[in-house]
């Protein structure tokens, strides 16, 4: 596992995070065994929401990582979804929720806190009020967003005196309208179509970390293309690419995210340890940019 810069904190964190969302459900032995996996493989991120499983996610991590040591943990996680009901970046309710979320977590400070979805009625000034005192309470040391586009950043950084760090972002091989609208400029398709600003070029620009989530998905949380009928030709080219390689598919469909030369940080989504393993030997690879392509154009994508 090798590390990349995390926006402009200053802080290496390795390369591909690893996310929490599903470990509610797991027995004790279960979840030690899954973040034991992780550190053994130099995955010592684990990416959290106050939201995810209702707030047990946070709870049982808690529990589990008891026996580590704290600083050797960069814990992230995130706010701002009111779940069923609406978004909400007001100082009360980041606040609060940064003090259930170390309560369940066990901790004193996260390393990262992210804003959970844009909040249509966001006010900056309230939200930059919010992270100052986080920061000087030392409650939470970095600060980042999720599925924001490039003006909700430009907005929002005018008002903070600390940077953005990360972006989170849907990406993947069958989930990549940032990279398609990028190639198919000043054309009159639908993959031309920018819906999100320009944001993966600015967040380059500004020396923003984008982590991608559910790599593995297609559609929104519709399933996981990797061994998916609905996909023979993508599962094809991948097969071949990653039997030379001597990875599995799921490896490749990280490596593919990994070459980008935007240095992201994928978040898996996976409990399954053996799925973990491979989305953690990722890093030992770099296919070559005609495999990215390959399976770019395998995913259904033209080049014009």
């Amino acid at each position: 596992m090798y590390h990349i810069p995390f926006g402009k904190s200053g802080m290496q964190v390795p390369t591909v995070a690893v996310g929490c969302m599903r470990i509610a459900e797991m027995e004790s032995r279960q979840l030690e065994a899954f973040i034991a996996t992780a550190m053994e493989n130099g995955a010592n991120f684990f990416d959290h929401a106050d939201v995810y499983g209702g707030g047990v996610c946070e709870t049982v991590f808690g529990k589990a990582m008891t026996g580590y040591d704290r600083e050797k943990l960069l814990i992230q996680t995130k706010c701002g979804i009111v779940a069923g009901k609406m978004y909400d970046f007001s100082y009360d309710y980041i606040v609060s929720s940064v003090e259930g979320s170390l309560k369940r977590l066990n901790t004193d400070y996260v390393d990262v806190l992210v804003l959970h979805r844009p909040d249509a009625l966001m006010e900056p000034e309230e939200v930059a009020r919010a992270f100052a005192h986080l920061k000087e309470s030392g409650k939470v040391r970095y600060f980042g967003v999720s599925n924001h586009n490039s003006y909700q950043l430009e907005l929002l950084q005018k008002y903070l005196d600390m940077p953005i760090c990360t972006n989170q972002l849907q990406f993947g091989i069958m989930h990549a309208p940032m990279v398609q609208s990028g190639i198919n400029v000043n054309l009159y398709n639908d993959s031309a179509t920018n819906r999100d600003g320009g944001v993966l070029d600015y967040c380059r620009l500004k020396d923003i970390t984008i982590q991608p989530w559910s790599p593995m998905q297609y559609g929104f949380f519709e399933g996981c293309f990797v061994d998916n009928e609905k996909f023979p030709k993508l599962n094809a080219v991948m097969e071949e690419i990653a039997s030379a390689y001597g990875i599995s598919k799921t490896a490749l469909a990280i490596s593919w995210i990994l070459r980008h030369p935007a240095k992201m940080q994928p978040v898996t989504g996976t409990t399954n340890l053996q799925r973990l393993r491979d989305s953690l030997q990722a890093t030992e690879v770099s296919i070559t940019r005609e495999e990215w392509y390959r399976i770019y154009k395998a995913a259904g994508n033209q080049l014009p």
